[in-house]
């Protein structure tokens, strides 16, 4: 197995991964912060969350990468983590810790029955491939409003892409990032706090049940990781060719998260903002190879989550501008294709564009995201507006 890692490890797919694990700890781990000091607990305490979240997704995607051959990237649940900011002080950390092993075991036990793989083969290319550009959307439209903020490092890297791209188009990703890094230090933002390798000391937090928590953490946590994570994950995985099932990955992703549970780790899912990086041609031209990306992924997560807070303050540091043009850059492939996808399915393009607009939208409805709303609205469309049979 390590024989074939070395074979098939590239800078690409190394530099995709590491990416990945940087807009992960720019955007979405802020929620985490702002659910610890919801939650009034001490830095050693929030340093063991993060811990936890990295460590479970690292582990499980390192193992499910390896073992299906595929760019499987996991996460935490990030609206998960913003329904914990409602909820705490008045949810205890033991209910806390409860709730998302509650919500492990039921994920887990969804996905070892096959349901949810069953809903994935029933689920129409054009809704799949309009959510997924709703998602997608967001984040390449990010990219050119980020100029506003920061005029310099944005048209740079924004100039540095066309000419990447021309020059070096297998590695044009990994040359954008050093060019947003140079201009970052050129422009005097690099940030100034040194470095302390410190190693995370974890948390131990015994679990607590109650119908209280179960009702308004674990219910709710299971429905918004399954609608929007795993779904959107799963569909960004069969978009990219990958035709791997839903039921081991559900399974692994249930178990790091029972694992990681007691020392503040939410539930682990598939990501799928963070997939697409992995999973097109700027990882890697050969699908086959593309899952070392998912492994290196696994891998900066291990690093960031065991060196604890000072790696993840410098993460957190670095010119948002700069993560938001590298982000939407990086995702111009993916979005481009889901769009060709759902303009070409002549029979079923108007639900496509339902689902788009309903997930690009950035609706948030009854507690559920966008790309769930989308797949509703857009398989309404579908199942009314469909061609009649002859």
């Amino acid at each position: 197995m390590l024989a074939a890692l070395r074979r098939d490890a590239s800078l690409s797919a190394i530099a995709a991964g590491f990416l990945a694990v940087l807009i992960s700890y720019a955007g979405p781990l802020v929620i985490v912060f702002q659910a610890a000091q919801a939650a009034q607990v001490s830095p050693e305490m929030t340093t063991s969350w993060v811990w936890a979240i990295s460590v479970g997704a690292g582990l499980s995607g390192i193992v499910l990468s390896l073992w299906l051959k595929a760019p499987v990237i996991t996460a935490w649940s990030a609206p998960g983590t913003a329904l914990l900011i409602t909820l705490f002080p008045g949810l205890s950390l033991n209910e806390a810790v409860g709730a998302y092993l509650t919500a492990a075991v039921l994920i887990g036990l969804i996905g070892l029955s096959g349901s949810f793989d069953r809903l994935m083969r029933h689920l129409p290319p054009a809704i799949a491939s309009g959510m997924l550009a709703g998602i997608l959307f967001q984040f390449g439209a990010r990219a050119f409003k980020a100029v506003e903020a920061a005029p310099v490092l944005g048209l740079g890297m924004l100039a540095g892409y066309l000419v990447f791209k021309r020059l070096w188009p297998r590695y044009h990703v990994v040359a954008v990032l050093a060019l947003g890094l140079m201009l970052t230090a050129a422009l005097g933002q690099w940030p100034e706090r040194a470095l302390t390798w410190q190693v995370t000391v974890p948390q131990f937090i015994a679990p607590a049940w109650s119908w209280a928590s179960t009702l308004s953490l674990a219910l709710p946590l299971v429905l918004v990781s399954l609608s929007g994570q795993f779904l959107p994950g799963m569909a960004i995985l069969r978009a990219a060719g990958y035709a791997t099932p839903a039921r081991p990955i559900l399974g692994v992703t249930s178990l790091g998260a029972v694992l990681t549970a007691p020392f503040g780790g939410i539930t682990t899912v598939l990501a799928a903002i963070t997939a697409a990086l992995c999973t097109g041609r700027e990882a890697h031209a050969d699908p086959s190879r593309r899952y070392v990306a998912g492994v290196a992924n696994g891998v900066f997560y291990l690093l960031a989550g065991s060196l604890g807070g000072s790696l993840i303050a410098l993460f957190l540091a670095l010119p948002p501008a700069l993560v938001a043009v590298l982000a939407g850059l990086a995702l111009l492939r993916a979005i481009g294709a889901n769009l060709t996808a759902l303009v070409q399915d002549a029979a079923h393009r108007e639900a496509g564009l339902i689902t788009f607009l309903a997930t690009a939208s950035g609706l948030n409805f009854l507690g559920l995201a966008s790309a769930f709303w989308g797949v509703v609205f857009g398989g309404a469309a579908y199942v009314l507006l469909r061609p009649a049979r002859a």
